[in-house]
């Protein structure tokens, strides 16, 4: 067994229907090159590294979270953070609870590669529990902010898993955060459960923005009802290793799913993001745009999985996936897959990789720019579609200003 594997199991503390279902995570082992879902993430140089599990509350200054307003909830080093969290004012048919305050967690789909869902679903203690009552229109967003601090003498896991539950024609806009006080090497697992109901409005956006050291393992399993909408936008602009499973099903008739992200690795950074698609009712619609960007010896992985089942019939499905090179050393590896198995539907999925346009950047440098801002601006632009899709102007911006400082750091690497 590898050590890193080894180093989780440490810190089990639960009942024997999950030791057992870690023993056999553990058995499994890593997966490797020749797990098709796998071959473009190697697991290689984590797999020899130990983790222990977070024993004590860390000190972080206020001031880093002062422009993300309630209701907010903080972990710090993957425990809660009384101090840095914020309710606020109680909204009737809004309840914000914790992983204990749920009676039955939905158990994430299981695939022979799934080690890291399943080693969560093993060894998460903690996390939040957000239920929105049917008709509940919640006008403010809640925000999770999830942050990494240096640990002394060791590097950090931990493990945490989120329900959300929204109720027939209820709205919510939840908002993820995730950035460091101060470079460190530890390792985020975590996994969130999703549920739209009939007619409900769900708004998501994430935003991960880790220093260079981090891991991250995210999976995020949603389920949506009949007319339910679930918009959301990614952006990736940190970590050194992160990768997010992002898998949707669209169980109910006229069930909407809009997600858009945008992918950025510079430095030795690897980014990998996979979505897993599935439409199984009637007249369900989902459309799909994602860039990415790879700089100096920055890698991105995309793969955008959609499937149609049988009986599906008035499905349409459009994925589009656009990639950027700024450096002959970085790497883009997409994957666009459509798999049909009803008769009546329209789908289209397509993926290019290219570099900036040498008119264009001839252009703005003609009329005095420097090569860095000329670059920057180009850059800027091709981004701003996925970006859009944020309705909320204060988020935007937010998301804005985390992409400029991303492109700052590749200018100043």
């Amino acid at each position: 067994m590898s050590a890193l594997l080894d180093s989780l199991a440490a810190g089990f503390d639960g009942d024997s229907a999950r030791r057992a279902a870690l023993d056999a995570t553990l058995a499994a082992g890593l997966p490797g090159p020749r797990s098709e879902s796998w071959k473009y993430t190697s697991l290689r140089a984590l797999e020899r590294r130990s983790f222990a599990a977070p024993a004590a509350d860390v000190d972080v200054d206020p001031a880093l979270l002062a422009d993300i307003p309630a209701p907010r909830l903080v972990f710090v080093d993957g425990r809660p953070s009384a101090a840095l969290s914020d309710i606020g004012a109680d909204v009737a048919g809004l309840s914000i609870g914790t992983l204990a305050d749920v009676e039955a967690l939905p158990e994430l789909e299981d695939r022979a590669d799934a080690v890291f869902a399943r080693l969560n679903g093993a060894l998460a203690r903690d996390g939040v529990a957000i239920n929105v009552d049917a008709g509940t229109q919640v006008a403010v967003p809640v925000h999770l902010v999830f942050v990494g601090a240096p640990a002394e003498g060791a590097d950090l896991a931990w493990h945490l898993r989120h329900h959300v539950v929204l109720g027939a024609r209820a709205s919510l806009t939840l908002v993820e955060h995730h950035l460091d006080v101060a470079p460190h090497r530890h390792l985020d697992n975590s996994a969130v459960s999703l549920r739209v109901a009939d007619g409900a409005e769900l708004r998501h956006v994430r935003l991960q923005h880790r220093g260079a050291g981090a891991t991250s393992f995210l999976r995020t399993d949603a389920e949506l009802q009949t007319a339910s909408v679930y918009t959301r936008v990614d952006l990736e602009a940190g970590g050194g290793l992160s990768r997010h499973e992002l898998d949707v099903r669209l169980l109910g008739d006229d069930a909407r799913l809009t997600a858009n992200g945008v992918l950025m690795a510079g430095g030795r950074a690897h980014v990998d993001t996979r979505l897993g698609i599935r439409h199984v009712a009637r007249n369900t619609a989902c459309e799909l745009k994602w860039r990415g960007i790879g700089d100096q010896r920055g890698r991105v992985v995309f793969h955008g999985g959609i499937t149609i089942d049988a009986g599906a019939d008035g499905t349409d499905a459009r994925l589009s996936n656009k990639n950027l090179l700024l450096s002959s050393t970085a790497e883009i590896d997409t994957q666009p897959v459509l798999v049909i198995h009803a008769d009546e539907v329209q789908a289209a999925h397509g993926a290019t990789v290219g570099q900036l346009d040498p008119d264009a950047l001839f252009y703005l440098r003609a009329r005095g720019l420097p090569q860095t801002d000329a670059q920057r601006l180009l850059t800027a632009a091709f981004v701003r579609e996925p970006l859009s899709t944020i309705a909320e102007d204060d988020l935007r911006t937010r998301a804005e200003h985390v992409l400029g400082a991303a492109f700052a750091r590749l200018a100043g690497a």
